[in-house]
């Protein structure tokens, strides 16, 4: 299996001062994480809001913002995410590596890892997300529950605990548009 995967391209798009739209940037995205424990996954950051609603004119980047899981309070952020076969990190994925993995990301609080929940990668963001399986199968694992999705297949994920289990033996690239949240 190739670990590297395929970079995002990502478009961004603007009216120019004669009121015309154009896109000013065209390549692939500059902010990709991966994790060391899990040879293939990537997550790629795509764009973030700061507010809602959000600013259109006069914003060219947003990619600067800090990196977390979470969006910015009262704001948003799209990303793209390859998770590989669970096998590719098989007996990787130990308290230390997750709690790695999520300080990596800017979200060290967004861990649920416990050696009992049903998936180590298991987490929990004050956030709305709509999460739509792009390529592939994956297992949305929650607490009480598991759900198997194949590619076109979406999760409206309400703040709960959960993780992604890919058990298949092909990346699942899922995109995922996380909205900040109240209880």
């Amino acid at each position: 299996m190739n670990e590297d995967p395929k970079p995002v391209r990502r478009i961004v798009t603007v009216d120019g001062e004669d009121g015309r739209s154009k896109a000013i940037a065209d390549g692939p995205s500059p902010d990709v994480r991966t994790d060391p424990a899990r040879p293939g996954f990537s997550s790629t950051r795509i764009w973030v809001t700061d507010r809602s609603p959000a600013r259109i004119r006069g914003v060219r980047e947003t990619l600067n913002l800090p990196h977390t899981i979470e969006p910015p309070a009262g704001g948003s952020v799209c990303r793209i995410v390859t998770f590989p076969p669970d096998r590719a990190g098989k007996g990787k994925s130990g308290s230390k590596e997750v709690l790695e993995y999520f300080r990596s990301m800017g979200s060290p609080g967004a861990s649920s890892y416990s050696p009992l929940a049903p998936h180590p990668y298991m987490q929990k963001t004050r956030t709305l997300d709509f999460c739509l399986v792009l390529e592939g199968d994956v297992t949305l694992v929650l607490d009480q529950q598991e759900v198997h999705l194949s590619a076109g297949d979406t999760v409206v994920q309400r703040g709960t605990n959960h993780a992604w289990s890919n058990r298949s033996s092909r990346p699942c690239k899922i995109a995922i548009s996380s909205h900040d949240g109240e209880v």
